[in-house]
């Protein structure tokens, strides 16, 4: 078979390369989008890519996002339907819709204001757009209701309802909104990571109250003041109501003709409602408000005139008082269990892989390969769940709750395996993705060549692990000896729930040492820092030139051939030029004349906090155990543990996180309740 070229030379793979490189320039171009990226790939695999690359884009994170949006219309849909469900027996069917268009109308305000301050539509707005959803009628309720007593019961013009009936209610429904907007006012100041996680639900909330404050005051009377009626008593002749019903029907035919299918829908959608309002909606409504509602006010009025009868008022704030003190006594005797963020079912599973420090990449992507081969089998009877089985070997492959991880990492690797969104699942499988993911773990248990944590996407921001333990000190090898003895502690305890506890100390990294022989330098006239420099251009490169393609500026670096590069006797052999200042002369010397070489390890990584040594032990927390308890636990058993002097230990990561904000609510609790009063 004929070797493939490419126009520069270049074979198959380089050529694939250079195409790829090419494509992930073109995809950070397309700002992330993930319309845009399926755009670049669908025209990348039919005009760049070779014909037999089958390319799959796996753990699409855009699709939660729409199904957020997708939720959030439904919401609204389904808002608006149910809140003029409830009113049209009260207020009839036309005054019940100045209501329910006050939800689209708050949120399409809310959303522009976002959009103009510079604010993303990400997950935390939608949930709280979807959060505010029954708050945004409460004010259109007041001022409706009060606008229709106006005008059906003292018997006032429209605009003279709508202008009285608002003026009426306008302070109470201001400062009914203040309270509302004042409880997550402090929410705004929240420090931390958390804070910048949950800082959207406050301002999206304050600017959707406020707007739907807006469309109450000023939107809802001018719609009552032209088309307010009088409850269900008003209705069209009948020859009249079926030919407005027959010509809208037309419509919709001529808009379905001309593939206008929404609009048409809508046509139709407006006929069917007409048509249920004036047989169904309104007799029911006017059989509700003649029969039901004065039964019900007068089973309600029974009660007051028995609750203030005598001395019964004072029996009925005592018993009030003593519920609450017993529903304060059963809290303090069984508390619920406190999780930071509620425990759920995984969207995929990240097995990360950690060898040896020193292990070559290739070694590492074989073990990866072996892990694969014992995953593959597992989740085969659930495939059908199962979107793709990732591996990735090197880079950007380290636990992200581990904290940050400095330079390259051929010894790391990461598996992930990622399910269909949950909608999709329950059909296809009845196994829940935690049980997949147990028996994963059950399946690598004894794997002995690496080391392996498994973890699921995490349900808010990267806090840390949930067991995480932190031990700070000067002297690195008296630090080391004080972490053993406190894990060793700890793993003696042998909770049930803790995953396996491990520490970030890297030791053993391999370590090839080239020691410089300063008297024989100094005898051939060579400084350090020229056999430092010929060791880094034979092994690293030195930019020698530069190649200019149009306005593209292409460096040529100048290096051993791999060949050359990594065998020890050709660099040890390789000759260091320089000017002689002794005889003017230019001389060569090898650089074995002036160095040796030993083999020695090292620390992997020293990290420090707050300028000390810190070393931190951690754990992941089994499924459906509680952190919170686990660490309740462990603080318990460390109380009286002794250190050196200088030498301290402190539980990080989630439980600091969980703490801190515990710390920060209560206080938000207090101001917010400050602010409520004080309006």
């Amino acid at each position: 078979m004929a070797e493939v070229q490419s126009p520069l030379g270049m074979d198959d793979e380089e050529f694939l390369k250079q195409d790829l490189s090419q494509l992930e320039a073109e995809l950070i171009a397309a700002e992330e989008t993930a319309e845009k990226i399926q755009e670049i790939v669908k025209k990348a695999k039919q005009d760049v890519l070779p014909k037999d690359l089958e390319v799959v884009i796996t753990n699409d994170q855009s699709k939660m996002t729409k199904n957020m949006v997708n939720n959030l219309e439904n919401s609204i849909i389904m808002g608006v339907l149910l809140v003029v469900g409830v009113l049209v027996f009260f207020l009839g069917v036309r005054n019940s819709l100045f209501v329910g268009i006050a939800i689209p109308l708050s949120m399409l305000m809310g959303i522009a204001i976002l959009n103009y301050s510079g604010t993303s539509l990400n997950m935390m707005v939608l949930f709280s757009l979807i959060l505010a959803l029954g708050m945004l009628v409460d004010n259109g309720i007041v001022i409706v209701e009060n606008v229709y007593r106006q005008f059906s019961e003292k018997g006032k013009s429209r605009d003279d309802a709508s202008k009285e009936g608002t003026g009426e209610v306008a302070t109470a429904i201001i400062a009914s909104t203040a309270t509302t907007v004042a409880a997550f006012v402090p929410l705004m100041f929240w420090p931390s990571l958390m804070g910048e996680f949950f800082k959207y639900l406050p301002i999206t909330l304050i600017i959707v109250l406020s707007s739907s404050l807006f469309v109450a005051l000023v939107v809802n009377p001018v719609l009552t003041a032209d088309w307010i009626k009088i409850g269900n008593a008003e209705k069209s002749k009948n020859g009249k109501f079926w030919v407005r019903n027959a010509i809208l029907l037309l419509v919709a035919v001529l808009l379905y003709v001309i593939n206008q299918n929404i609009i048409g829908g809508l046509f139709i959608a407006a006929v069917v409602i007409s048509i249920v309002n004036r047989y169904v909606l309104t007799p029911g409504g006017n059989y509700f408000m003649e029969y039901s509602m004065p039964r019900i006010e007068n089973t309600y009025a029974k009660f007051l005139r028995f609750a203030l009868e005598g001395k019964k008022p004072i029996f009925f704030l005592i018993g009030i008082v003593l519920f609450f003190v017993f529903t304060l006594a059963l809290f303090a005797i069984k508390t619920p269990p406190v999780v930071f963020f509620p425990d759920s079912e995984p969207n995929y599973v990240n097995i990360y892989i950690e060898t040896p420090l020193g292990t070559d990449i290739e070694k590492t992507n074989e073990i990866t390969k072996k892990l694969e081969q014992r995953i593959l089998p597992v989740i085969a009877k659930d495939s059908a769940i199962v979107e793709a089985v990732l591996a990735q070997v090197g880079e950007k492959t380290a636990d992200p709750n581990a904290g940050p991880q400095s330079g390259s990492s051929p010894n790391k690797a990461r598996i992930t395996v990622s399910f269909f969104e949950f909608e999709k699942r329950v059909f296809l499988s009845e196994t829940n993705t935690s049980e997949i993911m147990k028996n994963i773990k059950a399946a690598c248990a004894d794997f002995p060549e690496a080391q392996l944590t498994f973890a699921k996407d995490n349900m808010g921001p990267p806090v840390g692990k949930p067991i995480n333990v932190e031990v700070k000190g000067e002297d690195y090898l008296t630090l080391i000896a004080e972490v053993e003895k406190i894990k060793a502690k700890m793993e003696a305890e042998n909770l049930d729930g803790v995953d396996q506890l491990k520490t970030d100390l890297e030791l053993g990294k391999p370590v090839l040492e080239i020691n410089v022989n300063q008297e024989a330098a100094r005898r051939f006239g060579l400084s350090t820092m020229q056999i430092a420099g010929t060791i880094r251009t034979a092994l690293l490169g030195k930019e020698i030139s530069k190649y200019k393609d149009g306005e593209d500026d292409y460096e040529i670096q100048l290096r051993f051939q791999e060949e050359y590069r990594y065998n020890l006797n050709n660099l040890m052999n390789t000759r260091i030029t320089f000017r002689n200042m002794a005889t003017g002369k230019i001389s060569q010397v090898p650089i074995s004349a002036v160095a040796d070489v030993s083999y020695n390890s090292t620390y992997g990584s020293v990290k420090r906090k707050d300028l000390d040594r810190v070393i931190t032990i951690y754990s992941e927390v089994e499924e459906g155990k509680n952190a919170n308890a686990l660490v309740a636990r462990f603080k318990e058993l460390l109380a009286d543990h002794e250190m050196k002097q200088g030498y301290e230990f402190s539980f990080t990561g989630e439980q600091q996180e969980q703490d801190e904000s515990m710390a920060f609510l209560g206080g938000a609790m207090m101001l917010a309740m400050f602010l409520i009063f004080l309006i």
